[in-house]
C-alpha cells in the first residue's frame, strides 16, 4: 500500500522546484545559442576559406601561426596576425562598456542590439570585393565574433561559446567521465553532453554550408550568416518589446 504522506511530500518538492525554477531570458535560450553558433561557424569558415586564411572566431590559431612565423623569421607574416588579434581585443572591450549604456535607455537589450549590428555589418561585408585587402573583412568579423563571444555566455545556466568549440569538446569528455564514475548523475550528465554535442554540430553545419557554397556565392557567402542571426533578432526583439519589457534591467546569467 503506497504511503500517501511520502507521495504528498514528493509532489510538494516538485511543485517547489517548479515555482522556484530560475527564469532565463530569451537571449539565454538554448535554441538562440544554436542559431548564433551556426552563424559563428559561418563567419569562421568565411574568413578562413575566402578572406586570407585567418580564424575570426577565436585567437588561438592565429597566435600559433604568429609564433610559427616569428620562429621561422618571417616577420612580415607574423605581424600580419596582430591585426585580427587587436580587433578581437577591441571587440571585447566595447562589449563590456556598451551594455550598461544600452540598458539605461530601457528600450531593447544590448544582446538584441548586438545581433542587429551583426546583421547590418555582415550585409556590408558581403559587398566588399575580393580585390580589396583581406584585412578589412578580417578586422570587421573578428570584432563581431569577439562581441558575440563575450555577450552570449550561458545558455539556460550552462556556460557556452558560440564562436569556437574547444570548451564544448572538453565538456563532452567531462560528461562521459561523470557517466562512468557517478551513476547517480548519469541523466544530468547525458543531458548536458547532448547540449554540447548539438552546439558542435551547429558550428559544423555553419562551416560546412559556407565551404560548400563559397565557390558559388563568393563575397556574398557571408550573407548566409544573416539567416540564423535574423531569426535570433526577430525573437529577441519581440521579447524585449513585449514579453520581457519589464525585465530589461536584468542581466543574463554569467555577467
Amino acid at each position: 500500500m503506497p504511503d500517501n504522506n511520502n507521495f504528498a511530500t514528493e509532489q510538494h518538492k516538485e511543485l517547489h522546484k517548479e515555482l522556484h525554477r530560475e527564469y532565463y531570458l530569451t537571449c539565454e535560450k538554448y535554441y538562440i545559442f544554436e542559431l548564433l553558433t551556426i552563424a559563428g561557424g559561418m563567419m569562421g569558415l568565411y574568413t578562413y576559406n575566402l578572406r586570407g586564411g585567418v580564424f575570426s572566431n577565436a585567437q588561438t590559431g592565429n597566435i600559433v601561426k604568429m609564433a610559427a612565423a616569428f620562429g621561422s623569421r618571417n616577420f612580415r607574416a607574423a605581424l600580419y596576425y596582430i591585426i585580427p588579434f587587436s580587433a578581437y581585443v577591441l571587440g571585447t572591450i566595447i562589449s563590456e562598456i556598451l551594455p550598461q549604456k544600452v540598458r539605461s535607455k530601457k528600450f531593447i537589450r544590448w544582446d538584441t542590439l548586438l545581433v542587429g549590428i551583426e546583421i547590418v555589418t555582415l550585409l556590408i561585408v558581403g559587398f566588399i570585393p575580393f580585390t580589396w585587402p583581406d584585412q578589412i573583412s578580417q578586422v570587421i568579423i573578428n570584432f563581431l565574433c569577439a562581441m558575440q563571444f563575450n555577450t552570449f555566455r550561458q545558455a539556460e545556466g550552462v556556460p557556452m561559446a558560440t564562436t569556437f568549440m574547444t570548451n564544448h569538446v572538453r565538456q563532452i569528455g567531462i560528461s562521459i567521465a561523470r557517466i562512468i564514475r557517478h551513476h547517480e548523475q548519469e541523466n544530468e550528465a547525458r543531458e548536458k553532453m547532448l547540449k554540447h554535442i548539438k552546439i558542435i554540430f551547429a558550428f559544423f553545419l555553419g562551416g560546412l554550408t559556407v565551404t560548400a557554397l563559397g565557390p558559388y556565392l563568393m563575397e556574398r557567402t557571408i550573407w548566409l550568416a544573416v539567416i540564423p542571426l535574423s531569426a535570433c533578432f526577430c525573437v529577441m526583439l519581440q521579447s524585449d518589446l513585449v514579453y520581457e519589457k519589464a525585465m530589461l534591467n536584468l542581466k543574463p546569467h554569467g555577467h
